[in-house]
């Protein structure tokens, strides 16, 4: 274990999103009017678990009294690695902080902007080299580089540009809040984030949402939404999701009978069944429930959500058992529906990319090919265009 003293200081300006968000707001700023702040934490690090050098990663990106936390202080290998191991954005080998910043102050120098330059430069280090950039960029030029950059770019491009400047937990508050925000919500959102990330992950989301907004995110989940679906958000907000590996072979047993007594076997639908089972269960449990699920009614567990739900609530249980039996194929149809027939959902598109680029898009995209037999990369090629198409082509790191 080695212990690193993380500090530094973060400036931010936000957008207002919507289903199909196009470009960030000038007018509506992320924090009311931007915040700036500085503090320091103490981090172990656990060097070579894979599992625990992910959540140290995250864990570093999160809240620590009124401050988010990266290292700017040290130059030590874990501050500066990737959240995972199978992402295409990796640590930019002889990274300089100083030099990159110039690169993008002579980027946005005089008329016109160099695109280009900001893309070779951002969507090739990881999230804590980026954090480094924007200190190195505020020393040189007294001014705050998601500031500059949000107001040099446009549309699309700039939401990924400035995404890519948020910390991990940052980005996922702030994607759950601008989901809810305004006329409609993004239901999507809520089900992506929600039922893909980890109980150390929706604690520390938790955190820094009411720390920034004044009030938890489960107070606007309530507000924004209803029914089960809305149970279902609160059962995922508590973080209480079972993370062992341990199987009772009996319980699953029972879990399945139930779920299926719930559904199938009955005229309507005893939802809470579900929510007991889905929400609570360990993966390696629930893989064995779905497995008893299919000797007792003969479907798939998946099958069965379909025939007995609709809208949200669908949406929402399928998610969690495409989670459970493998993510990564989860995160593949989603990118994949964002882009199929007219048009392109681009928040989800620009949502997966950005959150997923250093944790396991390697996987993602294997995942893509196999299901669909054409590349991730092939896809948003001909689905985007201009510097928006340019960056997603870069975070997907080539087209295999």
């Amino acid at each position: 274990m080695i212990s690193l003293f993380i500090s530094g200081s973060i400036k931010f300006w936000g957008k207002k999103a919507s289903q199909k968000r196009q470009s960030f707001d000038h007018e509506q700023k992320f924090a009311s009017s931007g915040w700036d702040v500085r503090a320091s934490y103490l981090v172990s690090w656990n060097i070579g678990a894979h599992s625990g050098s992910y959540s140290a990663s995250y864990a570093a990106q999160t809240l620590c009294s009124s401050a988010f936390l990266i290292s700017l202080e040290t130059n030590t290998l874990p501050t500066m690695a990737a959240l995972g191991n199978r992402g295409t954005v990796t640590e930019a080998a002889g990274f300089n902080a100083d030099q990159d910043a110039q690169k993008l102050k002579e980027a946005m120098k005089g008329v016109g902007t160099d695109e280009d330059a900001i893309i070779k430069v951002l969507a090739h280090r990881t999230i804590a080299q980026r954090q480094r950039i924007k200190e190195a960029y505020k020393q040189m030029v007294g001014k705050d580089l998601a500031e500059d950059l949000s107001s040099e770019l446009s549309g699309n491009f700039r939401s990924v540009v400035l995404g890519l400047l948020m910390l991990a937990p940052m980005y996922d508050a702030y994607e759950l809040r601008y989901a809810m925000k305004g006329a409609g919500t993004e239901e999507a959102c809520l089900i992506d984030i929600l039922v893909s990330r980890s109980n150390a992950e929706i604690k520390t989301i938790n955190a820094f949402y009411k720390k920034e907004y004044g009030k938890t995110l489960e107070d606007d989940v309530c507000g924004d939404t209803s029914g089960m679906f809305q149970r279902i958000l609160v059962s995922l907000l508590t973080a209480g999701r079972d993370e062992g590996d341990k199987v009772d072979q009996a319980q699953a047993v029972k879990d399945a009978k139930e779920i299926y007594e719930a559904g199938e076997a009955r005229w309507g639908t005893d939802e809470v069944k579900f929510l007991t089972v889905l929400c609570v269960r360990n993966r390696s449990h629930l893989l064995r429930v779905f497995e008893e699920y299919q000797k007792i009614s003969g479907r798939d567990i998946e099958d069965s959500i379909k025939r007995e739900m609709s809208g949200c609530l669908e949406d929402a249980f399928l998610a969690i058992v495409k989670c459970i039996r493998n993510k990564q194929a989860f995160f593949a149809e989603r990118l994949y529906k964002s882009m199929k027939g007219l048009g392109t959902t681009d928040s989800v598109l620009i949502r997966i990319m950005v959150s997923r680029a250093e944790i396991d898009l390697l996987d993602i995209k294997a995942q893509f090919l196999k299901m669909y037999g054409k590349t991730l990369y092939s896809f948003i090629k001909g689905d985007t265009s201009g510097d928006y198409r340019k960056i997603l082509l870069e975070l997907c790191g080539g087209d295999q």
